[in-house]
């Protein structure tokens, strides 16, 4: 699956990239570049970000159902079983 951005946050990515290298290298980058480094990191790189995304949110439900149990069990019967 290949991530997309909107145009906006594809704007937006593209102005921070060209900040960072202003900030942090010799170099100024332009917009074909930093368009041509994001759509580097968002097809080598950001599957792996995305997968431990899904993942944590797998372990985090997996938590989730487990207590679920605990959580909102209702006795029955509870005068009757008391006696």
């Amino acid at each position: 699956m290949a991530l997309k951005l909107s145009s906006e946050d594809r704007d937006d990515a593209i102005a921070a990239l060209k900040l960072y290298a202003a900030d942090n290298f010799d170099e100024p980058m332009g917009n074909l570049a930093a368009g041509t480094l994001l759509d580097f990191f968002l097809k080598e790189i950001a599957p792996s970000v995305y997968n431990r995304a899904v993942s944590d949110v797998q372990e985090r439900l997996q938590a989730h159902l487990m207590d679920l149990d605990v959580n909102v069990h209702e006795p029955e019967f509870p005068t009757t079983r008391r006696r």
